[in-house]
């Protein structure tokens, strides 16, 4: 018998707000399948999130339908740092945007763009 290690993964959800949006813009986009959430080295803390839209998932994605027709992809090399997070959909006076609830996080900056983990 061999051991075998299992990282366990955790999904990412979405609020309504944030599924409604999304909703929207993918009417906007029919060749779109879904929302990519990603990490880019960027801001004080040393991680930033990004967002864009899926035409054809990558093959190391992993799909997390949020809705019917709302689907969320999250490369197996950013799910480390991102699983479990919720993403909400806030409007600030004139400005809306993605807001993001990470567990994974250790450390964000002031201004909420970048975030840290360990």
């Amino acid at each position: 018998m061999t051991a075998e290690t299992v990282m366990p993964q955790t999904g990412v959800t979405m609020t309504e707000a944030a599924i409604e949006h999304s909703r929207e813009q993918l009417k906007k986009r029919p060749e779109m399948a879904g929302v990519r959430l990603g990490t880019k080295k960027s801001g004080c803390s040393g991680f930033k999130y990004t967002t864009s839209f899926v035409e054809q998932p990558d093959d190391d994605d992993i799909a997390f339908p949020v809705a019917e027709d709302v689907t969320v992809y999250v490369s197996n090399t950013d799910l480390s740092m991102v699983g479990g997070t919720e993403i909400g959909f806030v409007t600030q006076g004139v400005n809306s945007m993605f807001e993001f609830r990470n567990p994974n996080a250790t450390a964000e900056c002031g201004c909420g763009e970048s975030f840290a983990v360990n």
